[in-house]
């Protein structure tokens, strides 16, 4: 089954405010580890605790995406963020967060 994806606002913007490299290797590993078998856990793709952000993140060196994702009525994974791991804390869009 293919998903289809979907960025929110945010995430379009948080992706803008990345290098063009690292736009690359985003929409790169978006297309390679989310069009299909969104839900599977592996090395870079894992479900998270309950936090504000999402429930799911994917893995793409020091650089994070957080996504939902839709069985119906279409498979749909949704983009919801899009940052840079910093120690213990992720930056999205220049903000500190703690996940």
């Amino acid at each position: 089954m293919s998903y289809r994806i979907t960025f929110a606002e945010e995430a379009v913007e948080h992706l803008r405010l990345l290098t063009s490299r690292d736009r690359e290797i985003v929409l790169d590993g978006i297309e390679r580890h989310l069009t299909t078998e969104p839900l599977r856990e592996t090395k870079n793709r894992k479900r998270m605790r309950p936090n504000p952000l999402a429930p799911w993140e994917l893995r793409l060196g020091v650089l994070r995406v957080y996504f939902d994702v839709e069985r119906e009525p279409v498979p749909l994974v949704s983009i919801l963020a899009i940052g840079r791991k910093e120690r213990e804390a992720v930056s999205i869009a220049g903000k500190v967060m703690s996940l």
